[in-house]
């Protein structure tokens, strides 16, 4: 079992890595920059490859990162080791039109991405980050912009105008009620393009698009008594990329190509070029063997972690949650089942998984979702189709999941770095 200094560790480790990724764009850039400074070389597929034995690679695309490390015999005779998360997270985008005025408030237009509880983005104070891309005298260029001031707010209504919440709860209509305030009307009616200009350092004539998101200012911390937990933003799903990564940075070379990809797009279901339901991962794997019978023997002896966070048993909704399959924080990773195949984990990949925690000195739990309630899926089933490859629905249990505040165990983290760890080296 961890102790308890690595378990902490690892937990604040998480915290620096969220505190620098308030968008997939982010989060790539941060885990390209933690994967050169431990070697690995990062590749461009505009560009012919030479690939060395051990040694360790990755490769960028908008909001997705894979990287590799070779292992120590070809990989056709030992196949793979990858574990995949999402980088992506429920949040408020801006749209093209970035700045309106109404009502005597200059404001910002913005949709929602993904299924997030809109209710816990009221009346909080909020920063922006993203990519901008610009026109300049060599062609089209992005740069990565963040804006950490309290510049934006979603207010809520007073009760005084709606009697009805007590009874009713609020009701939130994503085009009429989640436009944030930055301002007062005035002359000036580009504010905030101005401001993402000079954090981008260009003009604003020059922005001809950009990628940008609302982000929650408030910074992640370790909570609770004991510091029992971990309370920040976008852990759904940046702490399984932490962990992914982490253990793929410490796992001991072996036999088998160990391979991490972090995906975006996740949360909108994973079509799109950069997502898990596109070509990227296969275009990568088909380099790294090109011929169609080395494909198939590779596939045929891999394995596949899909790591995201899952339900821990709510204290306050345990009706919500299958009677003998309820995850609880601090008692162990959590292997995720369903026979609609929401989740991609077999009886084998159940068993193998189960095996890791054991050796790890740990409990696997289970989650099931109950039988008379919808079950939610992830980048499990869409790659397994995608690329042939055996696949385990993982991740830590977790509260408050689409929140802007989310809550997980904060011994945990430490103990899915170690299985994963584990598993690549396997």
């Amino acid at each position: 079992m961890l102790d308890a200094s690595k378990a902490r560790n690892a937990a604040l480790d998480l915290l620096t890595y969220i505190h620098q990724s308030p968008t997939p764009f982010h989060c790539v850039s941060e885990t390209a920059k933690r994967a050169q400074s431990a070697g690995f070389l990062g590749l461009d597929e505009k560009s012919a490859w030479k690939l060395d034995d051990g040694q360790a690679y990755f490769v960028t695309c908008d909001g997705s990162i894979i990287l590799w490390r070779m292992g120590t015999v070809p990989v056709e005779n030992a196949g793979l080791r990858v574990i995949g998360a999402h980088t992506d997270s429920p949040n408020l985008r801006v749209k093209p039109v970035i700045d309106v005025q109404h009502a005597g408030y200059a404001q910002v237009g913005v949709e929602p991405y993904g299924s997030l509880l809109l209710h816990t983005w009221l009346d909080r104070e909020l920063g922006v980050a993203g990519r901008v891309v610009s026109r300049t005298d060599q062609g089209l260029a992005c740069t990565l912009v963040r804006i950490d001031q309290p510049l934006f707010r979603v207010p809520s209504l007073a009760i005084h105008l709606d009697r009805n919440i007590r009874e009713e709860g609020v009701k939130l209509n994503p085009q009429d009620h989640m436009q944030p305030v930055i301002g007062l009307e005035g002359p000036n009616k580009n504010m905030l393009r101005e401001m993402v200009a000079e954090a981008a350092g260009v003009d604003s004539s020059a922005i001809y698009g950009f990628d940008l998101s609302l982000f929650d200012l408030n910074p992640p911390c370790l909570g609770g008594v004991d510091e029992a937990f971990i309370f920040s933003a976008r852990l759904d799903n940046q702490a399984m990329c932490h962990a992914s990564l982490s253990a793929l940075l410490a796992a001991p070379a072996s036999a088998p190509t160990h391979m991490v990809c972090l995906y975006d797009h996740e949360e909108v279901g994973s079509g799109s070029h950069a997502g898990a339901g596109g070509a990227l991962a296969e275009r990568i794997i088909e380099r790294l063997m090109p011929t169609p019978e080395k494909k198939a023997r590779v596939i045929s002896q891999s394995w596949q972690l899909s790591a995201d966070m899952a339900h821990a048993v709510h204290p306050n909704y345990e009706h919500r949650h299958e009677p003998d399959h309820r995850p609880r924080m601090g008692f162990g990773p959590v292997v995720k089942i369903n026979t609609q195949q929401r989740y991609a984990t077999c009886g084998q990949g159940e068993a193998l998984f189960a095996a890791l925690c054991a050796d790890a000195g740990t409990v696997c739990q289970r989650f099931v979702v109950r039988s008379d309630l919808p079950c939610g899926s992830t980048i499990g089933p869409i790659t397994a189709a995608r690329l042939g490859i055996r696949t385990i629905d993982v991740g830590n249990p977790m509260l408050s999941m689409h929140s802007i505040r989310e809550q997980a165990g904060s011994a945990d983290h430490g103990v899915m770095i170690d299985v994963m760890t584990r598993f690549l080296a396997s």
